[in-house]
This record gives structure tokens, C-alpha cells and sequence, in this order.
């Protein structure tokens, strides 16, 4: 068995309009069952995660924040693996008219237009961020943590290759983790670039395209 291991991503390849389908938690049950490993990789914080997908549990790993955090369901432990946001930027962007504003452990994100105005606080604050785009939203994080450092953390973990896994997403801050898995898929409503790089791409959307992959 050459691949242990499925790195998802959450909104728009497991989830539609957020939320999961039946079908997709049967098949994702169905694939722990066969002794491989789960693990979400995703953009959101973890306390919205928590309250749109109740079977969070069925995951052996969860990076969350767009790779900042990693929470292992079975115990319930949280680990930072980027530093928490700094003050002067939070106070700065609410000062600039940012909204929505959300700020997590690690991240701070709001969604576009506002990516000018981000930048250009980053800029004035002298901070060492970036930005990472996903179909409109904008997330603000320390260099060099994406969802391919935060799925390295939870391998690690694991104590596994990324070469035995397989990696499905839809998005442009899905490149990264693609890129560093062993096999990279593409679900069938992803932008154009996402599929271009893919090694497979499947015929079904969204949580359909992930229990296409699955069987």
C-alpha cells in the first residue's frame, strides 16, 4: 500500500457552501477504516471549523490557519507552529476600515478588496508577512507558512513521507501542499492554474470529486 495518507483541503473540495456531505464523511469513514491516515489542511480557524464540521474527529491531523496550527482531534491538542499576529497590524487594519477582520492564532485575514490596503500596512509597519490569496479571500502570514510547511508538521508527526500521500484541492493556497505530496489532485471545480499542476484531475466536484478519488 504505496499511499497512506489523504491531505484534504475544507471549502470548495470537501465542502460546498461549507458544509459537508453524507456521502463524502461515509467515504472519508470508509478510507480510515482501511488503516490509511486522514488529514484536513485548510485556510479556517479552528473554532469555525469546529462548528461547521462536527466529525472533525474522523481527521488523525488538522492544519488549520492556512498551515499556522496543527490539532491532532484524538487528544485535542493545538500546536502554534508560526508566531501569534502582531498587535500594531491588528490595530492598524481596524484603523483602515478592514471588514471583516478575522484574527486567529497566527492568522489575520479578511477578504478583497482590501489587499492594497493590507500591504500597504504591512509595508509602513515593516513586518516580515505575506499575503496568500484563496478565491477572495485574503489571509496575512508570517513568510514562509503555507499549508506545505503545516502538512510537513503533521507528517512529522505521523512519521510519514509526503511521497505516501495523495493531496486533493481547488484553490491557489492549495498549490503548495499539492506540490509536496506524492500524488496531487485537482477536484473538478478548481481554478484553471490548480489543474494545470495537478497529476489527476477528477470528473465530479467539490466532496463528489474527493469520494471519486477515494474509490
Amino acid at each position: 500500500m504505496y499511499f497512506m495518507a489523504l491531505a484534504t483541503d475544507y471549502d470548495g473540495t470537501l465542502a460546498h457552501d461549507g458544509l459537508v456531505n453524507a456521502s463524502t464523511v461515509s467515504a472519508l469513514e470508509k478510507l480510515k477504516k482501511s488503516g490509511r491516515k486522514l488529514i484536513l489542511v485548510t485556510g479556517r480557524e479552528l473554532p469555525d471549523l469546529r462548528q461547521v464540521f462536527p466529525e472533525l474527529s474522523l481527521f488523525d491531523k488538522v492544519v488549520a490557519e492556512n498551515g499556522a496550527l496543527i490539532y491532532t482531534p484524538a487528544s485535542e491538542e493545538e500546536r502554534a507552529i508560526s508566531p501569534a499576529p502582531s498587535a500594531d497590524l491588528i490595530d492598524r487594519l481596524k484603523r483602515r476600515g478592514v471588514k471583516p477582520l478575522s484574527v486567529g492564532r497566527s492568522i489575520v485575514a479578511t477578504w478583497e478588496p482590501h489587499q492594497a490596503t493590507v500591504l500597504d500596512v504591512i509595508k509602513k509597519l515593516g513586518l516580515e508577512l505575506e499575503i496568500i490569496f484563496n478565491k477572495g479571500a485574503v489571509m496575512i502570514l508570517p513568510t514562509g507558512i503555507n499549508k506545505a510547511t503545516g502538512l510537513a508538521a503533521a507528517l512529522e508527526d505521523l512519521k510519514l513521507s509526503p511521497h505516501n500521500v495523495v493531496a486533493v484541492g481547488d484553490a491557489e493556497n492549495d498549490h503548495a501542499f499539492l506540490r509536496a505530496s506524492g500524488c496531487s489532485v485537482a477536484v473538478a471545480n478548481a481554478l484553471p492554474a490548480v489543474k494545470e499542476t495537478a497529476d489527476l484531475v477528477t470528473r465530479e466536484m467539490r466532496g463528489k470529486g474527493v469520494e471519486e478519488l477515494i474509490r
